[in-house]
């Protein structure tokens, strides 16, 4: 893969055409960095991504604010595999809102990647770590465990993702096809991708502008 740095930008699917998604994502060997922000109708997200070889996550930075009250998570997986979350808060968040930081750190056992909601861009790293768009791709799924980050609450859970080759990419088009199951909360969807594995179409979720 040639290194890439790449401007993109989302916008939520019919269901909600007022969410905005933009990310600048730097793509070097098997690793990437990126940056990006989410406009949503009641609060907007800052965020920030690192990961290490194999695109398995080395530390994640994101800040919510919503009016009156704001969160911030430093997420890190150390090189023994451990989560460590270290969190920030103030002011009054909406009601109900669960705790940030990390429910159950024994639950995340196993989890190379982290998973923030609603951003296309943590779809990435398993897709190019399993080599999906590859012209011979693994057969079958491959199921995954994931440190998935509420937004907007910042709560740290354990979610089970389940990754498959769909269609191979499209030498006119430059995308391809990866099949998305989280079991965690019974959900598929076909995501169409480019070449560095960025998020094109995520049905119900986002589309590339």
């Amino acid at each position: 893969m040639t290194a890439s740095t790449r401007h993109v930008a989302w916008t939520g699917w019919d269901d909600d055409p007022d969410r905005l998604e933009a990310a600048t994502v730097a793509v070097r060997d098997d690793r990437l960095a990126a940056l990006g922000t989410s406009r949503a109708t009641s609060y907007a997200t800052a965020w920030a991504l690192r990961t290490g070889p194999g695109w398995v996550t080395e530390h994640l930075d994101v800040s919510v604010r919503g009016l009156g009250w704001s969160r911030h998570l430093d997420l890190v997986r150390t090189p023994d595999g451990a989560w460590r979350a270290d969190v920030r808060e103030s002011g009054t968040p909406p009601p109900g809102l669960a705790a940030p930081g990390i429910a159950d750190r024994a639950s995340l056992d196993g989890a190379l990647d982290c998973d923030v909601a609603l951003c296309p861009v943590t779809n990435t790293m398993p897709i190019l770590r399993l080599g999906l768009l590859d012209d011979r791709p693994p057969s079958g799924e491959t199921r995954l465990v994931m440190a998935w980050v509420d937004l907007p609450s910042l709560a740290v859970l354990r979610s089970d993702q389940v990754y498959a080759a769909r269609e191979p990419l499209d030498a006119v088009t430059g995308h391809g096809v990866v099949t998305y199951t989280s079991a965690t909360r019974d959900f598929t969807a076909d995501l169409t991708v480019d070449a560095d594995g960025l998020v094109v179409d995520y049905p119900h979720l986002a589309r590339r502008l």
